[in-house]
């Protein structure tokens, strides 16, 4: 009786073991592509959304541009602003502003 539970526990613990070693390996370099694709996809569409929310609600300075030659945005309270490539506000001061370049 003895040597038969030896043997059953002996083959419980040799198929754990080899479960546990057959688990799938991740392949990180396509992970990395996945999440880096996603966050360009998700900034890119945040920077849509937001300049098409400005362009709606605040007035556009016609004369002027951001240091990158962004559209820069005059909310109601008179603060000058664009809009990054991730989607996000950026505010400045008059002095920040630059003449629009003549195409």
């Amino acid at each position: 009786m003895k040597h038969i539970f030896k043997s059953g526990l002996f083959a419980i613990g040799i198929l754990a073991a080899t479960h546990s070693q057959a688990q799938t390996h991740r392949d990180s370099s396509v992970g990395d592509k996945i999440s880096h694709t996603t966050k360009k996809v998700g900034n890119k569409t945040s920077e849509i959304a937001a300049k098409g929310a400005a362009a709606i609600t605040d007035k556009k300075y016609e004369g002027k541009v951001a240091p990158g030659g962004e559209t820069v945005y005059i909310n109601e309270h008179s603060h000058y602003y664009y809009i990054n490539k991730k989607g996000h506000k950026v505010y400045l001061t008059k002095s920040e502003l630059r003449d629009k370049p003549f195409d």
